[in-house]
């Protein structure tokens, strides 16, 4: 069923995008463009000539009105108000701003909310949200999936065929839609009836035979509780699939209304949260394409070295990257911090530089635009003490308004030198694919088996080998072509369909290089382990057997040896008993299985499969096995220090500096330094053109 929905999704992005070219929307010779919010309901109206002057004397070129402005568009039921964004709006233009529009969804206005607190969403524990926040209301609602459209279409009427607004963003960083209330009860039921059309399938999908369970009708089943003790997985795994779902579905819903009435010109995203459990990212089938948000410090990384919370973690940025472009005709990043933040959990500085590392990574990745939070820092509501592009007296630009200044001036002087698209012919032979389900994710994270388990870090231990690399990566989908990445990374895929496997099979036998980690086919398509021994379907593939898996104790790390090196684990180990033929590369050194095999190599038709069963402490072994296939395969690959990223886009290479020492860049000949010099300082960014 996802793979048709995926197939689906992707001929509908082709449909919209063959009715306007996204070169249309973003020439390839402008390379990025960059954007910040403004809020003219938030000031004095004879300011926003002077802030909107600002802006783009400091080279933004496009803004982004009405966000959060529901009660300012639509005052009262049915009045509508447009006459201040119409001045807005005038004023931007005024100045060759272009303007992005937002459906305000995220914040229904109080007198829509008062009379009817049915569209709040409601907790687990019966009580309700109430207005004053935002994300409130439910999308699951039905009078507020209805309602909020009525205002959308008056927005898209107005302003659907003005040439100054270039896109629209919908919602504002749409999260899944998770609601108790009575409605989401009954659409719940008919998502349900919809995917089994019979209940006796439902039974057999859930394993309803396990503790009385079975039901005889889709209306006796209630939204799970997830916080009772043992409640059915697969009936909470079809919950959080539906509460994906009602946000895809209500973002195609707002899109659809807006293409009713709007130019092709202008285009529909929305603003994602680079969550990697989430299903809804990317499975709007109305959207022409999707961007994503980044905040970088607010006191949840530590980075590298003692002040490396001030830089980052520097997998951030580059893995929204490299996840959200396959997934669409293209991508840009909506919202991109400018400075110290309010709501994390320690609002530290960024050091010096740092917000310019960031734009140069955004760009790296081949984003087509960056847009900031917020052009003006707040004076009032809960962001106070939120960083702008310019300080709260609306005229002194922060540090991270010049570095963004510092950046757009830039990118100027780059769609001067922009003429060919050369790129390493190394750099091209090191692209890698890992193969990616974010329903993977949440199937495995919901039965993790051990505390010290981590689905995110453990993917992100094969990623950042291969940033180490310089290898271009590229996040796919089951239904995506494999033939084209010489290396294809499967990790923790855990969830797999028997035509999964022979599609890999085929890959692996014409000539592709298959690496697999622990908890990787367990199950099938529907999170049932096989009615057969452990991992059975994929033992071909593999060239051996899964005999069984383990986990340790925290306090007790047991080790895996590979050539010599010894590599921490604790959290998962499956062990392995390789065929004839199939190489040891690692055994497990302790416990009562000391001797047997962790990884194993595998020679299938003209390819090879790599399968590694312990998931490392630290990473260190997964990069010296992936350093090892690499070499084995005959694939020239760079060695950076961690922090260290490279990028080619457009013909230009970039390297970025996450660490805390400098970094001496070894440029290929005949290079020309565009922007920083060769030796990059902490937070440094360096250019250059192949000529």
């Amino acid at each position: 069923m996802r793979k048709l929905f995926t197939i689906a999704l992707l001929l509908a992005w082709a449909f919209n995008c063959a009715a306007q070219s996204p070169e249309t929307w973003f020439p390839n010779e402008e390379l990025t463009t960059v954007g910040a919010y403004y809020y003219p309901e938030h000031w004095d109206e004879l300011q926003w000539d002077r802030d909107l002057k600002k802006m783009a004397d400091m080279g933004f070129e496009f803004t982004h009105f009405a966000e959060f402005a529901w009660a300012q568009l639509e005052p009262e039921e049915g009045k509508y108000d447009f006459a201040w964004l119409d001045r807005a709006v005038a004023l931007a233009a005024k100045h060759n701003l272009k303007v992005i529009l937002c459906t305000s969804t995220a914040t229904p206005p109080v007198w829509l909310v008062r009379k009817h607190p049915d569209v709040l969403k409601m907790r687990e524990d019966g009580t309700q949200m109430d207005h004053g926040s935002r994300q409130h209301a439910s999308f699951s609602n039905e009078y507020y999936r209805a309602y909020s459209q009525k205002m959308i279409a008056e927005l898209a009427k107005h302003y659907g065929n003005d040439s100054r607004v270039i896109g629209w963003q919908l919602d504002n960083e749409p999260a899944s839609n998770v609601d108790y209330g009575a409605d989401a009860q009954k659409r719940y039921r008919s998502f349900l009836k919809e995917k089994y059309q019979t209940i006796d399938a439902l039974n057999k999908a859930w394993g309803t035979n396990f503790w009385s369970g079975t039901y005889t009708d889709f209306d006796q089943i209630d939204i799970p509780q997830v916080s009772q003790w043992g409640m059915n997985l697969y009936q909470r795994l079809d919950f959080s699939r539906f509460c994906d779902s009602e946000t895809a579905t209500f973002l195609d819903e707002q899109a659809r209304t807006i293409r009713q009435y709007a130019s092709p010109n202008q285009w529909i995203t929305t603003n994602y949260i680079p969550y990697y459990d989430a299903r809804y990212v990317g499975d709007s089938r109305e959207l022409d394409f999707i961007s994503y948000t980044r905040y970088m410090v607010y006191g949840e990384h530590t980075g590298i070295g003692r002040e490396g919370y001030r830089v980052g973690e520097y997998s951030r940025i580059a893995m929204a990257n490299d996840y959200f472009r396959p997934l669409s005709p293209l991508y840009g990043c909506m919202e991109l911090q400018p400075g110290q933040v309010n709501w994390g959990t320690i609002n530290s500085q960024p050091l010096p530089g740092a917000v310019h590392l960031w734009l140069w990574h955004v760009f790296a990745g081949g984003s087509k635009f960056t847009c900031t939070y917020r052009f003006r820092a707040p004076i009032y509501g809960y962001e106070q003490y939120h960083y702008g592009i310019l300080g709260p007296d609306g005229v002194t630009p922060t540090r991270g308004g010049l570095e963004y200044q510092k950046f757009i001036e830039e990118v100027k002087m780059l769609r001067d030198k922009h003429a060919s698209s050369t790129v390493p012919a190394d750099y091209l032979k090191r692209k890698t694919a890992i193969l990616y389900d974010p329903d993977n994710t949440v199937a495995i994270n919901q039965n993790k088996q051990t505390t010290v388990w981590d689905t995110e870090q453990h993917v992100l231990k094969y990623y950042k080998p291969l940033k180490s690399f310089g290898a271009p990566v590229d996040f796919i989908r089951d239904t995506m072509d494999f033939a084209k990445y010489p290396v294809l990374i499967a990790p923790a895929y855990q969830q797999m369909s028997r035509e999964l496997i022979a599609k890999l099979t085929r890959y692996v036998e014409n000539g592709g290089n298959l690496v697999m980690s622990c908890r990787t086919g367990h199950q099938d398509e529907f999170g049932h382990l096989w009615e057969a021994k452990h991992a059975e379907p994929i033992w071909p593939l593999i060239g051996g057997e899964i005999e069984f898996y383990d986990m340790l104790r925290p306090y007790a790390p047991d080790t895996v040896v590979v050539d010599g090196q010894k590599f921490a684990w604790t959290s998962w180990g499956d062990v392995l008993k390789p065929n004839a033929g199939t190489e040891s590369w690692g055994t497990y050194a302790d416990d009562f299985y000391a001797g047997e095999s962790a990884v194993t190599f595998h020679k299938l038709g003209k390819g090879t499969v790599t399968y590694v069963g312990p998931d490392s402490n630290s990473g260190d072994l997964e990069q010296t096995v992936l350093t090892k296939l690499y070499t084995k395969l005959g694939i020239a690959v760079e060695n950076y220090p961690k922090g260290i990223v490279v990028e080619y886009r457009d013909g230009f290479g970039i390297a970025m500096n996450y660490a805390d020492e400098p970094y001496e860049m070894q440029l290929p000949a005949g290079a020309e330094i565009l922007v920083g010099e060769q030796q990059i300082p902490t937070a440094g960014v360096l250019v250059w053109k192949l000529k």
